[in-house]
């Protein structure tokens, strides 16, 4: 098959059409792609928020255990204090 030494105007209408039927096929492509990722961007935003919250509840904690070791602490402090001044 040898190539063609010159175009038609037919054949190059063809061709634009053919072309852009692709590329629109490649838009849609794009766009389904596009819809996927920012839907699993949407679930990771969300899971990310709920971890957030849970570091939150977390550190909340630590924090009230440590305000009660450290009240504990000093009443212990307290006591052996008083051990040793009263006995």
């Amino acid at each position: 098959m040898t190539p063609r030494e010159s175009w038609t105007d037919e054949r190059l209408d063809l061709f634009e059409k053919r072309v852009d039927e692709r590329f629109d096929r490649v838009d849609e492509r794009f766009d389904k792609f596009e819809k996927s990722v920012d839907e699993r961007f949407g679930a990771v935003e969300k899971r990310l928020d709920r971890m957030d919250d849970d570091i939150r509840e977390l550190r909340q904690a630590v924090a009230r255990m440590s305000e009660s070791m450290n009240r504990n602490f000093i009443a212990l402090a307290m006591l052996v204090v008083a051990a040793v001044v009263f006995f």
